[in-house]
């Protein structure tokens, strides 16, 4: 199908769904940051007006210049937002219109000033304090320097005693999307989730509902961490439909723990790797989300669609959690994978233009837009 038509008919088929997302319930969690969005300043012109280090490369040049001298780097804050994986991709949920629970660390006993917006748009409990991260952005991507301090508290203990057990038990055994999202920051996920394959999951019944995992940039994780995981993750398949998304990095990541290491990073490669991972993991589907399009593997059957791509985005931290919160919608509509995939990359692409969270008919709208290019660069 032509990717015009394809825009036309997900346009449509979210319009005609949209009284039907109210019904529909998320749980996602378990993270929770204070994200500083910064510049990084290459020439000062005045107090009022800097030139912007454009990539990173640039910084590389400035920091490598300063090795056995020392070097001043001015940073310059653009906004304070709720931050995380899990808050991020909640809220964008909240706005496409479903009815979201999120359990995470965003301040404890009381919520941090900056999610305070967020509890206003969905069922929010905090069981700790958020973690911080320096987000440095630049046109070629971004920086993220984090402090993960109150991140071990997240716990399947604390979950138990500071938000309950059979409210989690609830909340995971009849939702309709349930995300957990950020296991690389997360110390204790692991033993979280083999608490819940235990303890929680053999006692739940009913229909199959949609899971979603994302690792978050595992590189830091050892290998034999990385394959726990994703052994865990595969457990949850007998219970849910499973999804991991990973973006370009972390695909690149997870290939070379199993020794696969494609030569390009076009999508051909991303493809073959895509099902080269697929077959390893016991899964219902794997998504891969490089900046410029995205494809999900299904069955054996690989679908990528372009993204509305734009050389300079207001805002990239994030742009990954609201690509999966649409993806996740088409999914929970009964979409096709590429028609998913098109709401993952529209909203996406609504979220790096505009620095908001589109509701369902600003991302039809996108898509209906022949102004709006969707083409790799």
């Amino acid at each position: 199908m032509k990717l015009s038509d394809l825009r036309a008919q997900c346009a449509s088929a979210l319009l005609a769904d949209a009284g039907r997302v109210s019904n529909l319930s998320a749980f996602i969690g378990l993270d929770g940051f204070v994200d500083e969005i910064l510049h990084a300043v290459d020439k000062r012109e005045s107090a009022e007006v800097y030139q912007r280090l454009p990539t990173i490369a640039k910084l590389a040049e400035r920091l490598a210049g300063a090795a056995g001298k020392s070097t001043n780097l001015e940073l310059v804050r653009q906004r304070i937002k709720l931050g995380g994986n899990g808050p991020i991709m909640a809220d964008a949920l909240a706005a496409l219109g479903l009815r979201v629970t999120y359990l995470g660390l965003l301040g404890y006993p009381s919520l941090h000033p900056v999610f305070a917006d967020f509890a206003k748009r969905a069922e929010v409990h905090s069981i700790a304090d958020p973690g911080t991260t320096d987000a440095v952005e630049f046109e070629d991507g971004k920086i993220m320097i984090g402090k993960h301090a109150s991140l071990k508290e997240m716990t399947w203990e604390n979950i138990q005693s500071r938000y309950g057990r059979d409210k989690f038990a609830a909340k995971f055994g009849g939702s309709d999307l349930v995300g957990f999202v950020n296991w690389t920051m997360l110390p204790y996920m692991s033993d979280l989730w083999e608490a819940l394959l235990r303890e929680v999951c053999p006692g739940m019944n009913g229909r199959r509902r949609l899971m979603f995992f994302d690792l978050a940039d595992p590189e830091k994780r050892t290998r034999q961490d990385i394959l726990r995981a994703l052994e865990l993750i595969g457990q949850f398949e007998k219970y849910f439909n499973v999804v991991l998304g990973l973006n370009e990095k972390e695909a690149h990541e997870i290939g070379d723990v199993f020794g696969l290491r494609p030569k390009g990073a076009d999508p051909d490669s991303l493809s073959g790797l895509g099902l080269a991972l697929a077959a390893k993991l016991n899964i219902s589907s794997l998504v891969i989300h490089p900046v410029a399009c995205a494809l999900a593997v299904s069955g054996g059957k690989v679908d990528v669609v372009d993204g509305p791509y734009v050389a300079k985005p207001l805002i990239t931290t994030g742009a990954g959690d609201h690509f999966n919160s649409g993806f996740c919608l088409g999914k929970l509509l009964g979409l096709s994978n590429a028609m998913s995939l098109l709401t993952g990359v529209t909203v996406s692409g609504y979220y790096v233009r505009t620095g908001q969270s589109p509701a369902i008919s600003q991302a039809a709208a996108m898509m209906r837009d022949p102004a709006v290019a969707y083409s790799r660069p």
